[in-house]
């Protein structure tokens, strides 16, 4: 299983949060996963709500769960409720089927993690998911609309 690497994991979180702040957005919270799901970096912002944190996690580890980006899994819950809703209880409830949860792809395709961010708009989270991303070196795979 490929690794990311702590260094990129911070740059990744680093570099999202910096595009945050050049946007204006509200305050975040940012969680990079590794390719098993495990957390490898979060922040929260001052002044996230309270559940800031598990919105994220929920968009990519529902992005690492069904190996699709959020807005693929948020097209698939209009289309098949049930399959998304059945998904989500075997997640234990972690899985948030709205854009913001981006696989990281390295350079041969293989995943190996994702970053989930919520905060502003969910357009803004993967804006800001994607830009981590790029950062760090990886390819950004948000899902497709």
């Amino acid at each position: 299983m490929p690794d990311l690497s702590l260094i990129a994991a911070q740059t990744i979180l680093s570099t999202a949060l910096g595009h945050c702040r050049a946007g204006n957005f509200k305050p975040m919270a940012v969680v990079v996963l590794d390719a098993r799901g495990a957390v490898k970096v979060s922040a929260a912002e001052d002044g996230t709500s309270l559940k800031r944190f598990e919105v994220a996690h929920g968009k990519a580890y529902g992005a690492l769960s069904l190996g699709m980006g959020s807005r693929s899994i948020f097209k698939r819950a209009k289309e098949q409720a049930f399959f998304v809703a059945a998904v989500s209880h075997l997640a234990g409830g972690a899985l948030v089927p709205v854009p913001g949860g981006v696989l990281i792809r390295d350079g041969a395709g293989e995943v190996i993690g994702a970053v989930g961010i919520s905060g502003d708009t969910s357009e803004n989270d993967e804006a800001a998911a994607s830009a981590g991303i790029a950062a760090a070196g990886f390819v950004a795979d948000p899902g497709a609309d």
